[in-house]
């Protein structure tokens, strides 16, 4: 059973990751500090798969408590580098959290990937690297642009670091992923307020929230909302087995974008929410917010051919799971 570290194990994206990686007889160790996830992750993980998780609650930019569990833990095949803080709006209010944590947690992995003689890396990307690319929809060889926030700026320069070691790596470059596991025992427990669309439906739909903006509907699209690539969380992780699979059998240096393929409005994703939810959400229109592009979706057609992965969850399915998440983890505030 090959062994996986798995940085962000914790998180919304790396939670359903580990779940993955254990179906297909990988053997994830994770390591989160819990500053932006729940251990009820660990735990749900653990229900999930009947599995016991070795989990080490350190923080990724400590070199020398990283450096000790490389150690410990020999004959790691890959790692898995989802550590990082992830808002958008967040970043552009407080730019030093993101430089500071995303940037200097993965000069520390791949430090401690070096002196320990580990050769492979899947990491964590995201489509704000395009910036507001001209083309669309864009695909891995379309321009990189400069980054419309320091979070899509933390994602250009990681991949620069990680495409100048001497390694293998598989650089997956996300879209917008939503939903949660069908179990509903693991999703996102970020400690922010939450910034991306479908989690702010979602609070809005159980009263967390009695009203939201949507931010511009003055755009150049089809409704004047911005549009994006929405994709199940759950089809998120599996192209990360996907990459895992491929990178150990053909190492080398890559790049996937990975999305569904279609765009999508705001304001359809809002009503698809409340149809799928039979439920009317509270929200007007504002001004446009800072670090948002009008639109952006991949071709998927690299990631379908190299690695054999096509998104294949539905996207009303993940509507309605995420609404049941927020049901849920909103009962156990309570309890």
């Amino acid at each position: 059973m090959k062994k996986i570290l798995v940085t962000g194990g914790a998180g919304y994206i790396g939670s359903h990751t580990v779940v993955e990686l254990i179906k297909n007889s990988y053997e994830p160790i994770i390591i989160d500090n819990l500053s932006n996830s729940s251990e009820n992750n660990i735990n749900g993980i653990e229900k999930i798969t009947n599995s016991k998780i070795r989990w080490y609650n350190i923080n990724c930019i400590n070199l020398s408590e990283m450096d000790k569990v490389f150690k410990k833990e020999k004959n790691i095949a890959a790692v898995m580098h989802f550590a990082a803080y992830k808002s958008v709006e967040e970043s552009i209010i407080n730019p030093e959290k993101y430089f500071n944590n995303n940037i200097t947690a993965l000069e520390v992995v791949l430090s401690c990937m070096q002196k320990n003689n580990i050769k492979n890396i899947i990491f964590s990307s995201s489509c704000t690297v395009y910036g507001s690319a001209e083309n669309i929809p864009v695909n891995e060889q379309t321009p990189l642009k400069k980054a419309e926030s320091p979070y899509g700026e933390t994602k250009q320069i990681g991949e620069k670091l990680v495409l100048q070691e001497k390694i293998n790596s598989i650089i997956l470059r996300y879209f917008n992923p939503v939903g949660t596991h069908h179990s509903n025992l693991i999703g996102d427990y970020s400690k922010d307020k939450p910034s991306n669309l479908v989690p702010i439906l979602a609070e809005n739909a159980i009263g967390k929230r009695k009203t939201f903006k949507v931010y511009g509907n003055n755009y150049n699209t089809k409704d004047g909302t911005c549009i994006r690539d929405y994709i199940h969380v759950v089809d998120l992780a599996k192209s990360h087995v996907a990459a895992i699979n491929y990178l150990l059998k053909k190492p080398a240096k890559y790049i996937f974008n990975i999305g569904t393929g279609i765009g999508r409005s705001v304001l359809e994703i809002i009503n698809d929410f409340e149809k799928v939810n039979n439920i009317k959400l509270n929200y007007s229109f504002g001004k446009r917010r800072q670090g948002d592009i009008e639109q952006i979706f991949t071709k998927t057609n690299l990631a379908k051919k190299i690695l054999k992965w096509e998104a294949k969850e539905n996207l009303e399915e993940a509507l309605k799971s995420e609404y049941d998440w927020q049901i849920n983890k909103n009962n156990e505030k309570k309890n």
